[in-house]
């Protein structure tokens, strides 16, 4: 079993409840949770610039060595998850 942690990112605080529901149903895994708040909301804001965050986090994550990443923001997901699933 690959026991490096699960990445979860969101732009604010929503994604906590995502990550209280891989919690229950993982509760063995190692999660690790980013919620930017430095750029809080997503919603306004130019899709490039959406995309160049949700790229920073995802190395981020990358870095501490997720073996994978859960987009918990609904902006982000719509905008960059698949730039982000190419790279």
């Amino acid at each position: 079993m690959n026991k490096n942690p699960i990445g979860i990112f969101d732009s604010g605080v929503g994604g906590l409840s995502v990550l209280r529901e891989i919690r229950v149903l993982m509760p063995k895994e190692d999660l690790i949770y980013f919620g930017d708040q430095v750029h809080v909301p997503y919603g306004p804001r130019p899709m490039e610039q959406i995309q160049s965050f949700s790229e920073s986090i995802t190395r981020f994550l990358l870095n501490q060595n997720s073996k994978i990443i859960v987009v918990a923001c609904n902006t982000a997901s719509a905008v960059a998850l698949e730039s982000l699933s190419e790279g």
